[in-house]
């Protein structure tokens, strides 16, 4: 029994096409908004996590707690929608989440610092930061739903990918505007209101994702389930949670080494490298080039060879060029040229594991567990291994001075997801 059945529909379908446009809008505002997080990390160090006496690295190291803590809340996010989403339907959760994080991330623009609120101000921003993660939860399993499940057959993989390519276009996003503030603006201006402007952006982003998604149909697989006269035959707990075990494993790579270059690598460069604020915003912005250039070429190639044969290269290239990178990063001898080449390959591996991974993770679940099941997959790899990833590699480095920590981990995570991708049960592509 094949997960997608019925006619064929055309790929410029227009109902597809709005499925499309809206599940794609909310990943953006989502992941420009942790995209904005990561770039003005050590500038929300010091207004949030620094009181008299505190040290930068400190403050640095309470901030990525902070990150991390908003996607310990996404499983909890994942489960709650996702089984909203297989329940009453994908469309009602996507508008919910969508209201959720645009409130959220906005709030979190006009909150007050430290030297306002005293001690109340990181307890405000970390509430903030949780409700964040509750709404991402619940956005990636229902904005991949709505994606594959319009998909016309043979194009899971291409549809899927778009999910990725808009978390790379809310991340260049997020980081072009704090590379635009940050040479606009002097330091102290970026310090005391400079770095609110790009999360009060949310506001105008999240009213317009709200619209496409009131406009959004059911998709047909909810559609068809739902008017079926039989009960759905559902797979045990145990076979439900040995898949998002499997799923999780297999992004893990995909989520430490994405968050590693493309999030974590503006403060680990400034707190490490010595690089300026705006040598890491540049470098950041060129990983995130990179990546964005791949994804939707990788989830193309993955309706034609299979997911999990390009995910497999991705997770391998980054294992084995993760180090190489760091040590050009690390030599003062390196042109800026190679850097640059350097940071933008980085991301453009990264992009093989992104690009196919929605419609693997959609694959491994039937219908009216898909929401539930892929959410937790994606949410659980990501709390453990993107949220942890700042507070790991900072501690880390902190505690031992070995500025290759980033590369350790990012290669350790993608040789366990190599594991995961070559064995264990797999789906034939389209």
């Amino acid at each position: 029994m094949t997960l997608f059945s019925g006619q064929r529909r055309d790929v410029r379908n227009p109902s597809a096409v709005r499925a499309l446009v809206a599940g794609s809008i909310g990943n953006f505002v989502e992941w420009y908004e942790f995209g904005v997080y990561g770039c003005f990390a050590t500038v929300i160090a010091a207004r949030f996590f620094t009181p008299e006496g505190g040290s930068e690295a400190e403050a640095l190291v309470k901030t990525y707690a902070s990150f991390a803590l908003a996607f310990f809340f996404r499983p909890v996010g994942a489960a709650l929608f996702g089984r909203l989403g297989d329940r009453i339907g994908r469309r009602p959760v996507l508008i919910l989440v969508i209201v959720l994080m645009t409130v959220a991330t906005t709030l979190i623009g006009a909150l007050p610092t430290y030297a306002a609120a005293g001690a109340l101000a990181p307890w405000l921003l970390t509430l903030l930061r949780m409700l964040q993660g509750l709404s991402a939860g619940g956005e990636f399993g229902g904005a991949v739903a709505v994606m594959t499940e319009f998909a016309p057959p043979g194009r899971r993989g291409l549809y899927g990918s778009w999910q990725s390519f808009t978390v790379a276009l809310g991340l260049l996003g997020g980081a072009g505007v704090a590379a635009l503030l940050g040479s606009v603006l002097t330091e102290r201006q970026l310090g005391d209101w400079g770095w609110r402007v790009p999360f009060l952006l949310t506001l105008p982003l999240g009213l317009a994702a709200l619209w496409l998604r009131l406009r959004l149909e059911e998709t047909p697989a909810f559609r068809r389930e739902a008017e079926t006269m039989l009960p759905p035959v559902s797979p045990s707990a145990r076979e439900v949670a040995s898949t998002v075990a499997l799923g999780a494993a297999r992004i893990m790579g995909w989520a430490a080494a994405g968050y590693t270059f493309l999030v974590v690598l503006p403060s680990y460069l400034q707190s490490t490298l010595d690089a300026t604020f705006q040598q890491a915003l540049i470098a950041t912005v060129l990983a995130n080039l990179g990546f964005a250039v791949t994804i939707v070429p990788a989830g193309l190639l993955s309706d034609r060879v299979g997911r999990r044969a390009v995910m497999l290269t991705g997770a391998l290239l980054v294992a084995l060029l993760s180090l190489p990178l760091l040590n050009l990063l690390q030599d003062s001898g390196t042109s800026n040229v190679t850097k640059a080449a350097a940071v933008f390959a980085a991301g453009a591996v990264v992009g093989l594991m992104a690009g196919p991974g929605p419609a693997m993770l959609s694959e491994l679940f039937p219908t009216n567990v898909r929401c539930t099941g892929l959410g937790l997959a994606y949410a659980l790899s990501n709390a453990v291994f993107s949220g942890c990833a700042g507070l790991i590699i900072t501690e880390t480095v902190k505690r031992t001075g070995n500025a290759g920590i980033p590369g350790y981990y990012a290669a350790a995570t993608c040789a366990v997801s190599a594991l995961a991708l070559a064995k264990g049960p797999g789906r034939k592509a389209g």
